[in-house]
């Protein structure tokens, strides 16, 4: 595995090395950039990197703007945000932008290796916090709650099994276009769906659609494999 972190503080790079080490051993390669273009330089040199770490306040680019870029040239490599600025509105305009995930520079290294773990399995992480701040609140259920011990169902959240998977690739952050390839549906069928999701989780987009989702504790791999 391939990964770029990009972050102009020296310290941090060297945490994270460690931490990616420590997770994935001699399977993995770290490559390190401490601004954008540094960052540009190694990837337009052909490397194929798979997952790529990214500070959003660097000092010649803003990161959102490297964010929406890095996810329209390079669709196929996920890229997860590490920044100390992790206000609500920060992490969900970065998980619109197509991040898999939003690690606060503040998280502890356990908090930090849990969160790449289920980043490498598939899932998208969400800081907790974030979760429980103000914003739109998920339909309650009696029977549904992340800290049941039991496996969230389609029908805790007032959705269908098919609307349940749409929600579940969504929360990997897949496109309308691969959801439809995934599942083998019409695109007008899977937008039918999205919809039914929102209304079900009372959000206005994908993202607040997804945060909601994490909030009940939905597993993004939940019937994968």
């Amino acid at each position: 595995m391939k990964i770029l972190v990009i972050d102009d503080h020296a310290l941090i790079r060297e945490a994270l090395r460690g931490v990616l080490k420590e997770l994935k051993g001699d399977d993995v390669s770290v490559a390190e950039a401490a601004d954008w273009r540094g960052a540009a330089r190694l990837i337009d040199q052909g490397a194929a990197f798979d997952l790529i770490l990214l500070d959003l306040n660097l000092p010649d680019r803003d990161g959102f703007e490297i964010l929406a870029e890095l996810r329209e040239r390079y669709p196929a490599v996920a890229v997860v945000v590490l920044s100390a600025q992790h206000d609500r509105d920060s992490v969900a305009k970065a998980l619109e932008l197509g991040a898999l995930g939003f690690i606060p520079k503040s998280a502890q290294r356990e908090v930090m290796l849990s969160a790449l773990n289920l980043i490498f399995s598939g899932g998208m992480y969400i800081p907790p916090e974030i979760l429980t701040r103000q914003g739109p609140t998920p339909p309650q259920s009696p029977t549904a709650s992340p800290r049941s011990g039991r496996q969230v169902t389609a029908a805790d959240l007032g959705l269908t099994e098919r609307q349940m998977e749409v929600l579940t690739l969504m929360m990997q952050g897949r496109s309308n276009k691969a959801i439809c390839r995934l599942l083998n549906l019409a695109e007008p069928t899977v937008k039918n769906h999205v919809t039914a999701i929102l209304k079900a989780l009372k959000a206005d987009n994908r993202t607040e659609a997804v945060m909601a989702a994490a909030a009940r504790g939905v597993d993004p791999q939940r019937g994968s494999g």
